[in-house]
């Protein structure tokens, strides 16, 4: 999907009584509109769940905008994964806030930082007024992904899980596919993800991302019956993807290696030596 056919969304978003939404102002090929910020609670002290990149002065601007017009501030930055556009910007705020919050997030073994982080717990809950958070470990787009349910309300905030628009890139596909049936057992009412327009059915769109990643495997493996050599990942991106723009090619590509992976480990196709080079290992009809 071309940026340009994206759905606008704001800068700064009232979206319930207990949710603000603040735009990263980073958009581009891998964050869409930018990266969705939430600031969560009724209270005085309410929960910023993540934060953008770092050198986004607009965003900054924006958070401290919103925090002055509605007279509160931020006890607890909760961190949803490691990327940089969701992590990047929790040092600059640090600096900026006049009292510096909590940062909470999953460890990932061996990070470093220049703060404190206080470590999250799966299931941990985080409590403000307006608003109940429990912390669910839902690895699969990132070892070290979190999505925060706010038990009041059913409301999910999903973090790079499930998106908005588009479907989702993942480091690991079987972990991912368990995270998004966990999701779907916890029935949410409403997902606030961290890119993309606010899914207002997120039952059917977790079901159809499920169905999706089960199609694509099989797209894959038909590609691949009719090559008798090894072929890339690109070469599949392309002929699964019919009409996708180059510049989300290579997304596409790391989302085809990762699931020819799994159906490595499976034994269902081969891969030469240490490339992205792939085919059957075994004869299959088309």
């Amino acid at each position: 999907m071309a940026l340009g056919k994206l759905t606008e969304l704001p800068q700064i978003a009232k979206l319930s009584p207990s949710v603000m939404r603040i735009l990263g102002c980073n958009p581009g090929i891998k964050t869409l509109q930018g990266t969705n910020t939430y600031l969560v609670g009724t209270g005085a002290k309410r929960v910023l769940i993540d934060a953008s990149e770092p050198e986004k002065p607009s965003y900054m601007a924006n958070v401290k905008q919103v925090l002055k017009e509605e007279s509160v501030t931020i006890s607890d930055i909760v961190v949803t994964h490691w990327h940089p556009d969701h992590l990047g910007g929790v040092q600059q705020l640090l600096s900026t806030l006049p009292s510096a919050p909590n940062v909470r997030k999953l460890p990932l073994e061996g990070e470093t930082f220049e703060y404190e982080i206080q470590k999250l717990v799966d299931g941990q809950e985080i409590r403000v007024e307006g608003a109940s958070l429990r912390v669910i470990h839902t690895p699969g787009h990132t070892k070290d992904h979190v999505v925060l349910l706010d038990t009041d309300r059913g409301a999910l905030f999903s973090g790079d899980c499930i998106l908005g628009e588009t479907t989702a890139v993942f480091e690991d596909y079987v972990s991912y596919m368990a995270s998004l049936k966990k999701i779907l057992d916890l029935e949410p009412k409403v997902i606030y993800p961290g890119h993309g327009p606010v899914v207002d059915q997120p039952c059917d769109k977790i079901r159809m991302y499920i169905k999706h990643r089960e199609q694509r495997e099989k797209q894959y493996l038909d590609v691949l019956t009719k090559q008798s050599d090894f072929v890339s990942a690109s070469f599949i991106a392309k002929d699964v993807y019919v009409g996708l723009e180059d510049f989300m090619l290579p997304a596409a590509a790391e989302n085809v290696t990762v699931q020819l992976r799994k159906l490595k480990a499976e034994g269902k196709v081969l891969q030469d030596g240490d490339s992205d080079k792939w085919k059957l290992a075994y004869k299959r009809n088309a």
